[in-house]
């Protein structure tokens, strides 16, 4: 239980530190970017209410997407670790351990561990996910607390528990180290594969083969994004 999170929490530090620099919690990369981590999380927000048919005006029988749904969520994770990682080291409240203590002692983290994996209803989901978009937006009172409390709400109502959580991050996470390695800043990055975005590559070759471990599925990314780009030379 202790162990995923701090796991999770470990590899967005050491994801931060090697793609923004150390010392990125002061809001500054080592390409002298600013850094907004409240930003990131309410923008993914917004694309993640896109899985979905919300639209009154506009393709209002499309199917929703359960599974770019999941991979966004993933994503605001990113974002909302990176956040809490920066509170808890510019606030002087712990290190990664003492952050990883506070969460699993959470009711909301604890209901997560070993429930089934069932979906809320679409409008409980967009009252979450708006939850989470006025929490960051709130300029006058932050709670990191409560930001993580909603959150683990959001995965509840996902589809999702610890194991898949930790799985789609785990997996997204050496994703995100590929991309860096492959020209994602400088936008030389291929992003859709023979039509597929990465996101879904990724997640087909966990599925796929389920006993590979983080360095495996690298390198089964870089085999075929090198057959890939060999095609398009």
């Amino acid at each position: 239980m202790l162990n995923k999170i701090f796991s999770m929490l470990q590899l967005q530090q050491q994801l931060n530190d090697a793609t923004n620099g150390e010392n990125w919690e002061n809001g500054i990369t080592k390409n002298a970017k600013h850094i907004n981590w409240k930003r990131c999380i309410y923008m993914e927000c917004a694309e993640m209410v896109d899985s979905f048919a919300w639209k009154h005006w506009k393709s209002i029988d499309k199917p929703s997407d359960w599974n770019n749904h999941k991979i966004e969520v993933v994503d605001v994770w990113h974002f909302i670790m990176s956040e809490a990682l920066r509170d808890y080291n510019i606030g002087l409240k712990g290190n990664v351990e003492d952050l990883a203590l506070n969460i699993s002692q959470s009711l909301e983290y604890a209901r997560i561990v070993d429930m089934k994996e069932t979906y809320g209803s679409i409008e409980d989901i967009f009252a979450i996910v708006e939850e989470i978009m006025c929490t960051v937006l709130n300029k006058s009172e932050f709670d990191i607390e409560k930001l993580l409390k909603q959150f683990f709400h959001l995965v509840e109502l996902s589809g999702l528990n610890l194991d898949s959580l930790y799985r789609l991050y785990v997996g997204k996470n050496i994703l995100n180290q590929f991309r860096q390695d492959n020209g994602y800043k400088d936008g030389t990055y291929i992003k859709v594969w023979d039509g597929l975005e990465d996101n879904m590559i990724m997640k087909k070759i966990w599925e796929d083969n389920d006993h590979l471990k983080p360095e495996q599925l690298y390198r089964e990314l870089a085999k075929q994004y090198t057959a890939l780009t060999q095609i398009m030379q």
